[in-house]
């Protein structure tokens, strides 16, 4: 005689596989809906159209004297919107995207401008957090920028 044991599917089971699922949409719907990031172009990434073109070139090229000196890696990004995201979420996602500063290191830094939000960030690599901290940061965007 051969006896079957019945086992009911999970309840449990079955609702996590719906959350992944659900979470996974989600996680999806938000990068389609998040801002495009641009192309690192350079040292000055000026997709706004602020910066004229000799202040590029001398911007540019003190980034790269600066760069040389102490191998820190500083990128100025401008872009025309943030379309809906803030900023400090998009700051992270376009530094990232760009590996900004040597992998080893994590010595990159972005200053980014969104024109038409009228906000700004400096985005710092964890190896320089303890040189150009949030306090520096903030007041080099209000004492310096603003």
């Amino acid at each position: 005689m051969t006896v079957r044991v019945f086992n009911p599917p999970r309840p449990g089971r079955a609702a996590a596989t719906i959350g992944i699922a659900l979470l996974t949409m989600l996680t999806m719907l938000f990068v389609a809906l998040a801002a495009d990031l641009p192309a690192l172009t350079g040292r000055v990434v000026d997709n706004a159209g602020i910066i004229d073109a000799a202040t590029k070139a001398a911007l540019t090229q003190k980034l790269a004297d600066f760069e040389t000196k102490g191998s820190d890696q500083i990128v100025v990004a401008t872009i025309p919107s943030l379309d809906g995201e803030e900023i400090e979420p998009y700051a992270n996602r376009l530094f990232r995207f760009w590996k900004l500063g040597q992998a080893g290191e994590n010595n990159g830094v972005l200053l980014l401008v969104a024109k038409n939000d009228h906000k700004m960030r400096i985005e710092v690599g964890y190896g320089l957090e303890g040189t150009l901290t949030d306090l520096h940061t903030k007041l080099i965007i209000e004492n310096d920028m603003v």
